[in-house]
């Protein structure tokens, strides 16, 4: 008995202070929705659409490569005498780099010429004991085996003396293979081999020289940008800028100079190359790079930067800012990207405004304000 009073005392309490809290709790709710001057304002970041004149660029990763490379090897066998150049010196074409030992081929070419002189006599003996045979047999004083045997004798030394005319001329290339000269303007890399050191034919690399002055940087596309490469430079050049990765300064400017036969089935990519001057060596072999490839330029496009655009499961939508700052949800066309904008092809026209930050905080109706007296922040340019 005593216990059924006492929780018949609690339970009115208890309904008491659940009713207090529940009263609260909507009063709460009110102030949070309403405000005396109407409703809650949510604060967002805003910006401008606008137009502008943007480039169609398409990126990939390039890596440099020389326009030509040589390994300089030695065409003769012989020691080392002198070399001309520095490592890592600018080679002009035709500069001397080493000088070979060139005594043993000195003599080879003097025993190559003594060996021609002495056919080239014997050769006009011989031919003289022919037209003297001939005169004798003709008047019958000699048999026409001896005559033939002395036109035997006189052509076989005139051939000899063919062959001496080719050693002599192969002991003279051999001689002038003694000096080395660069076969293209470039740059020398590491010297492999020094004054002293016994060198073979056709052995080891003696130096490697890299032209990088034009120079190349070797990218892929993928294939569904192939139509658009060809449409675009058949009506004249495609710029190319060459950018570090970790920055988006131009480094380089060139233009593309080749694409490939074929697309690599195994990637689904179409190799390039991109050719610059190089004149500043900005860029250098083996180097990695951002390759930004200029399609065209969109004229007087709708921009807005791309932190306005949302993904929904309708596509793509930015919120529009009304007159009276209600906001409205818009699907739109998403054109090109490019330094921080989107072109917008269809949705959004120039001069209205967009969310550009807070869009989680709202949806389509919310009252929305920014900071007062900022005016609405303009796209990046490009």
């Amino acid at each position: 008995m005593n216990a059924f009073r006492f929780r018949s005392r609690i339970l009115p309490s208890l309904s008491a202070i659940i009713l207090l809290s529940l009263t609260f709790t909507s009063c709460t709710s009110e102030k949070t929705q309403a405000s005396p001057g109407g409703p809650r304002t949510i604060p967002v970041t805003v910006a401008q659409a606008d137009r502008r004149d943007v480039p169609v660029i398409i990126t990939a990763i390039g890596n440099v490569t020389p326009l030509q490379t040589v390994q300089v090897k030695s065409m003769v066998t012989a020691q080392i005498m002198k070399v001309h150049f520095s490592v890592g010196q600018d080679i002009q074409k035709g500069q001397l780099l080493f000088t070979l030992d060139p005594r043993s081929f000195e003599a080879d070419l003097a025993k190559a010429q003594g060996q021609l002189a002495r056919d080239k006599a014997a050769a006009a003996n011989a031919r003289t004991s022919r037209e003297r045979f001939q005169a004798l047999l003709k008047e019958g004083v000699v048999a026409r085996q001896q005559y033939d045997e002395m036109e035997s004798n006189s052509a076989q030394y005139d051939a000899a003396v063919q062959a001496d005319n080719a050693a002599v001329e192969s002991a003279k290339v051999s001689l002038q293979y003694t000096k080395i000269y660069s076969p293209i303007a470039g740059r020398a890399g590491d010297v492999l081999v020094h004054e002293g050191n016994l060198i073979k034919a056709n052995d080891v690399a003696m130096v490697v020289i890299n032209q990088i002055s034009p120079i190349y940087a070797d990218f892929s596309l993928p294939e569904k940008y192939l139509a658009d490469v060809k449409k675009y430079l058949s009506s004249g050049t495609l710029k190319v800028i060459a950018t570090l990765p970790d920055s988006s300064s131009p480094l380089a400017q060139g233009k593309v100079a080749f694409i490939d036969n074929a697309v690599d089935r195994a990637t689904g990519t179409i190799n390039m190359k991109a050719e610059f001057t190089n004149q500043q060596r900005s860029l250098w072999p083996g180097q990695f790079v951002n390759i930004n490839l200029q399609l065209t330029t969109e004229k007087n496009a709708t921009v807005v930067p791309t932190q306005a655009v949302q993904n929904g499961q309708q596509g793509s939508f930015v919120f529009v800012v009304k007159a009276d700052k209600t906001v409205e949800s818009r699907n739109v066309d998403l054109g090109p990207t490019n330094d921080g904008i989107v072109v917008i092809h269809k949705g959004v026209e120039a001069g209205e405004t967009v969310v550009t930050d807070g869009q989680v905080r709202i949806v389509p109706g919310s009252t929305v304000d920014w900071k007062s007296g900022e005016a609405p922040r303009q796209g990046k340019q490009s």
